[in-house]
């Protein structure tokens, strides 16, 4: 496995070879997923309940995030291609291994969280550019003696089904011979959840998402994310495949929050701002997102 610093050289041809941004156009006969929700009169969004601060509940219920607020803007886009301006938008409420199975059967047309984009998934879904760039880390509680994944030999690690931070441990543990004991529980939440009760030694999964969770932990003192990255994982917005109508307005939408700088924007509200339940990450953008958006036209 390759480490992250040399992994995120690619992460500017990746955003080139998604961001290529077609120009606007009316189409003669809409199909797919434009078609789909015409004749409804709906969008349907996938979101997540603990994906902090990319797509979850607020204290007052209601569906909010980063990547929600970039569906939004998709969905906006969506509107003026299809001279549907009471386009209605609802959300479905999804757990990890229901993202790209809910694509695929038309459940919901966009899925708005934390889902990373990689080869394998291509064949199955289409990505937006990339929205953020991270990878699996460990959460532990301090005082337990785990700086890295070498002292985890023999010890209990949860991840969330369905993730590329759980194929990451499985080779982890077997290539480093580590002799994991695996939990794997529904989605972040109840893997967080299985962690502060005390069933596993440690907790994996993207950095920036325990990051959102130590933030919102009753002790967040007594918790810390360690060792190097073990994983790449670019994040995007994931839609049908062989979808080119949709794609074309995806790809639109992207192009202009980058040129209008409003996806600069965007960010800061959701990692450098304080956020609407009162919570602060302070995470400035990094050096490869900010390259990444550059290729997608956000002035330097």
């Amino acid at each position: 496995m390759r480490p992250l610093a040399s992994q995120l050289r690619l992460v500017p041809l990746l955003a080139l070879a998604l961001a290529c941004a077609a120009h606007a156009q009316s189409f003669d006969a809409l199909s797919g997923t434009l078609k789909k929700v015409k004749e409804s009169g709906t969008i349907t969004l996938g979101v997540r309940e603990a994906s902090f601060p990319f797509s979850y509940t607020s204290r007052t219920g209601r569906p909010i995030g980063y990547s929600i607020d970039l569906c939004e803007r998709i969905v906006e886009g969506i509107r003026s291609a299809i001279d549907a301006p009471e386009l209605q938008v609802r959300h479905e409420l999804l757990r990890s291994e229901e993202r790209l199975p809910a694509v695929k059967s038309g459940r919901v047309d966009l899925e708005c969280g934390s889902t990373t984009n990689t080869q394998l998934r291509q064949q199955e879904v289409a990505f937006s550019p990339v929205i953020f760039v991270t990878g699996t880390k460990l959460l532990v509680r301090r005082g337990a003696g785990i700086a890295s994944f070498h002292q985890m030999k023999g010890k209990t690690v949860v991840v969330s089904t369905g993730t590329t931070n759980e194929a990451a441990i499985r080779s982890l543990s077997a290539k480093q011979a580590l002799n994991l004991t695996i939990l794997v529980r529904p989605d972040l939440q109840q893997a967080f959840d299985a962690f502060q009760a005390g069933q596993a030694d440690a907790f994996a999964t993207d950095d920036v998402l325990q990051y959102g969770f130590v933030a919102r932990a009753k002790a967040p003192r007594g918790l810390s994310v360690v060792g190097d990255y073990l994983s790449f994982e670019p994040y995007g917005i994931v839609y049908r495949k062989d979808d080119p109508q949709l794609a074309q307005v995806v790809n639109q939408t992207f192009g202009d929050l980058a040129k209008s700088r409003e996806i600069s924007w965007i960010y800061d509200k959701w990692f450098v701002r304080r956020l609407p339940d009162g919570e602060r990450l302070g995470m400035p953008m990094n050096p490869q997102l900010t390259t990444i958006f550059e290729a997608l036209g956000l002035p330097p």
